[in-house]
């Protein structure tokens, strides 16, 4: 990766970071959220998308897509609002 390349882990949706690319130097990587669901450029290309898939997600209960990552991260003690806060401050 060159110093010009961004790559984007967070998802801008829910704050998940597993180290997958959800945009690379601008554009969707088409990946899907193991925790959430969205699929980069689908939910998360504007602000109000993101808002509006975000106040959806978390009014269902902030189910998560992948039961093995749930698994995973809620033995360790998972907490909704500390990965909301890892949300960067342009896509809350």
């Amino acid at each position: 990766m060159d110093d010009t390349e961004t790559w984007e882990t967070v998802c801008r949706v829910c704050g998940y970071d597993d180290d997958d690319v959800f945009w690379a130097d601008g554009w969707p990587t088409a990946e899907i959220c193991s925790c959430c669901g969205n699929e980069s450029d689908v939910g998360d290309e504007s602000v109000m998308g993101l808002r509006t898939y975000r106040g959806y997600w978390v009014g269902q209960g902030a189910p998560w897509r992948s039961p093995s990552a749930e698994r995973r991260h809620k033995s360790r003690g998972w907490d909704l609002l500390s990965q909301l806060a890892n949300i960067p401050e342009q896509w809350r």
